[in-house]
């Protein structure tokens, strides 16, 4: 499963970066399609949430949440002093160091 939202993520991130969207039509596309697509696991992830031990993880969810809206207050602050050239730069070099991470079965 992990492989599989890897590459549908990185072949997403290709795609909307060659199709000369603005930086703020890219980023925002890509979080609403990431979005849509998170919703989804988690309605998978609840069918089996009676199973796990929410209390043994509650710190790490914590952690993982609290990250994530950080992300989103920095890279809001970061969108409007990035030009869409960096945004390319960087997806394409995520998307190198992805790819030999997968290779090398790091990732």
């Amino acid at each position: 499963m992990l492989n599989c939202s890897v590459n549908q993520g990185a072949l997403r991130s290709a795609f909307l970066i060659k199709v000369g969207l603005s930086k703020e039509v890219f980023v925002a596309t890509t979080v609403v399609i990431s979005c849509f697509v998170d919703f989804t696991r988690l309605s998978v992830y609840a069918t089996n949430l009676k199973l796990s031990d929410l209390n043994t993880n509650a710190t790490l969810i914590v952690v993982a949440t609290l990250a994530a809206f950080q992300g989103a207050f920095l890279g809001n602050k970061l969108l409007k002093k990035v030009t869409l050239k960096f945004i390319q730069t960087t997806v394409a070099i995520l998307l190198i160091l992805m790819s030999l991470g997968m290779g090398l079965g790091v990732v």
